[in-house]
């Protein structure tokens, strides 16, 4: 089997989001699965765009995921003087050469950038593990500039450098980057590295088929963390964002490392439905025994300063709440009922199943209230005579209970609620 050794570099002047996430865990996958290493690089070449704290916050989201890379992190701002080495060879080569042209003209100004000479004729092939080989001329790239006027190397240079040394052999990345990749090759050939293969993923789509924004749903892995989705969860549902094979539309990590293959993979934009985030995080919480469920909704539950220290039937609450939302930040806000007074009701309830609803809730009242013992069985025997009595279908019996009791529409059974 060829080893794949890949990398994800991500730069750190912001959170990360789906589509850095989908990028490192294909690569992940595709190395591990191969016996091959992944590297994490930290693309920090612009220092003034950098931040210290969104780096932090790389490490933090790919410990979550589970993503495991190689221990030797690299970071690019540690290998200034190592850049050099590769400009003075290609200068010694005569491969640059010095341009005032572009913004400096512009500017007026004499600053001047260092340009590789790019061939006139002929053409770069890019060999694709998804597209197949994609084809540039020569003749319509331009050449490309390695070093800055204020003599930092530039992102193209150093990711070619670092994918050397580091002995890359497959990089995996948006389609964002197709357009990089032929001035890349570029910079290989002018320093005599062995090519590389790539793979360039679909970009990560809203419904609106636009690419993921704000608009459409959270794009930073730190707000769905946040929000209660399990980390399986969106190994899941980044796993599926244009890739349909595997057996399961529900896996774990194990399933997903012994079926994915990247040739599967399809070119088109990859469209992420968070109402399909919330089924596959409802799916994997209901896989949970009730230990591990509890253990990952406590939480939830302290942060909303809740007292649950005389409630003695919180494991039992805890269990009947489960599947009433799609993930723990909103199932523990679904329990404030039951452990605190709530102050507002749902309105759509409200005016759906509760307005109207006065008679049958009065003859609910004075049923508990004659009865002697209270019981999940007494109580569903008389409830069960009273909605026949009052020939009611069954939301219109229970709704207007649950509402009037909790709030909100949802909950467990009727009988389970404890006002």
């Amino acid at each position: 089997m060829t080893k794949f050794n890949t990398r994800f570099a991500p730069s750190p002047n912001g959170y990360l989001h789906l589509g850095h996430a989908f990028s490192a865990l294909i690569s992940e996958k595709i190395a591990y699965k191969s016996s091959g290493k992944f590297f994490l690089r930290i693309e920090d070449i612009d220092i003034g765009r950098c931040n210290k704290e969104f780096e932090k916050n790389i490490y933090e989201d790919l410990s979550w995921l589970g993503i495991n890379y190689q221990k030797d992190v690299r970071r690019q701002s540690d290998y200034f003087k190592n850049y050099e080495v590769y400009i003075k060879k290609l200068r010694d080569l005569d491969l640059i050469y010095p341009c005032w042209a572009t913004r400096s003209e512009i500017s007026k100004s004499n600053d001047t950038v260092l340009r590789l000479k790019t061939p006139n004729s002929g053409e770069v092939v890019v060999n694709d593990l998804i597209r197949g080989d994609i084809v540039f001329e020569n003749s319509e790239l331009d050449d490309l500039i390695l070093l800055r006027s204020d003599g930092t190397p530039t992102y193209h240079l150093c990711n070619v450098i670092d994918d050397y040394e580091q002995e890359v052999t497959t990089v995996i990345r948006g389609e964002d980057h197709i357009s990089n990749t032929p001035r890349q090759i570029h910079i290989q050939q002018a320093l005599g590295y062995p090519p590389l293969e790539y793979a360039h993923l679909p970009m990560v789509l809203g419904q609106d088929k636009k690419r993921l924004s704000k608009r459409h749903a959270a794009t930073s892995l730190d707000e769905y963390q946040s929000e209660g989705y399990l980390d399986v969860s969106i190994i899941n549902t980044l796993a599926r964002l244009g890739w349909s094979g595997g057996k399961n539309e529900v896996f774990n990590l194990e399933e997903l490392i012994r079926d994915f293959d990247i040739k599967e993979v399809q070119k088109a934009g990859a469209i992420f439905d968070l109402s399909k985030l919330d089924w596959i995080n409802s799916q994997h919480l209901s896989q949970l025994d009730e230990a591990a469920f509890k253990a990952e909704l406590m939480p939830f539950i302290d942060n909303l300063n809740l007292d649950y220290s005389d409630y003695d039937q919180l494991d039992d609450l805890i269990e009947a709440m489960r599947s009433v939302k799609s993930n723990l930040s909103l199932i523990a806000e679904a329990l404030i009922p039951y452990l605190d007074s709530f102050k507002e009701y749902d309105e759509k309830g409200v005016n759906k199943f509760l307005v109207g609803s006065e008679v049958t809730l009065t003859h609910v009242i004075l049923m508990l209230e004659s009865l002697d013992d209270w019981n999940e069985a007494i109580i569903d025997e008389h409830l069960a005579k009273l909605q026949e009595e009052l020939e009611l279908p069954t939301p219109k019996m229970n709704q207007p209970i649950r509402i009037a009791l909790t709030g909100s529409k949802f909950g467990p059974g009727i009988y389970e609620i404890n006002g």
